[in-house]
């Protein structure tokens, strides 16, 4: 999870997480302990975020001038431009090399620091520090949000129509692409993510979803009361899978146990599964964790 990126965070933090796992694995420092690849310490993202962005080459504008760069491209100057990228790219292996020497550095340094701790304590410590994110312990979907509608029904005799993407993050403009998205699945709510940030743009805990599915092979629909999000995913079948999972925890919890009947006659129970699993909720609130911090 920390490898992959998904848990947004310093890179200081970073650095002393990878300093624990090595402390972990080997104990103290040594110049004679096994050591890993730098790839599987540290999120290699991180690294690659800190190279330049390569040159813009702006389109050639018309016809003629494509024609022209493509007679250029298949005679000397193409073996120009061949030979430029090729000494660019090894220009930005070699920042590379320097980014991942000076992390591995910082680490070391890191690591040396936690001497005489032991290798449960350093696990411990690994977790208190992932789990310091409010997402801990959610499954985490990369999604493509398409589209945010009104559920279907009747307004004044009039069906709902279809509307424009309405992003859930309101620094976005109305009507912009798809965004991408981390959809987080935990035990008690789905999360909406932008990547690389601590905090959800929104948050639905299971009372709040009335119904989800497969539109097709990729694209997943999460109906949330008065709205259908679409979301595009190659990951259809886990999301259904474990949204099934968490649905059928929750409401096996909300039964009384046979051996054990309610003193009064209890109240109605609607149809619907997943109502009243929780209280209807607003967008999500960052609040100190209290005990364990799984979502």
């Amino acid at each position: 999870m920390v490898l992959r990126g998904y848990v947004p965070t310093s890179e200081e933090t970073l650095q002393t997480l990878a300093a624990l796992r090595l402390q972990s694995l080997n104990s103290d420092f040594s110049t004679h302990a096994p050591f890993p690849r730098l790839e599987e310490l540290f999120p290699p993202h991180v690294l690659h975020a800190r190279l330049p962005p390569p040159p813009h080459r702006p389109p050639t504008k018309c016809r003629g001038a494509r024609l022209r760069a493509g007679l250029l491209a298949s005679g000397l100057w193409g073996q120009a431009l061949a030979k430029q990228r090729a000494e660019q790219d090894q220009r930005l292996r070699g920042r590379l090399r320097e980014e991942g020497a000076s992390t591995m550095a910082a680490i070391v340094e890191k690591w040396k620091l936690l001497q005489g701790m032991g290798r449960p304590e350093a696990m411990a410590a690994y977790v208190a520090l992932v789990r310091e994110w409010p997402g801990f312990g959610s499954t985490l979907f990369d999604v493509d949000l398409h589209a945010v509608r009104p559920r279907l029904g009747v307004v004044q005799g009039q069906p709902w129509p279809w509307t424009a993407l309405t992003p859930l993050s309101l620094q976005s403009p109305l009507g912009s692409g798809p965004q991408r998205l981390w959809l987080g699945i935990g035990a008690k709510a789905v999360s909406l993510y932008k990547p690389g940030e601590p905090e959800p743009l929104d948050s639905f805990c299971y009372g709040r979803i009335s119904s989800f599915g497969a539109s097709d092979s990729s694209t997943f629909r999460l109906s949330v009361e008065d709205r259908d999000l679409l979301f595009e995913t190659s990951q259809v079948d886990e999301i259904a899978q474990l949204l099934n999972t968490y649905l059928a925890s929750a409401g096996a919890q909300r039964l009384p146990r046979p051996q054990e009947p309610p003193a009064s006659p209890p109240a109605l129970e609607p149809t619907v599964l997943h109502q009243g699993l929780c209280p209807v909720a607003g967008p999500w609130q960052h609040r100190a964790p209290v005990g364990s911090s799984h979502s």
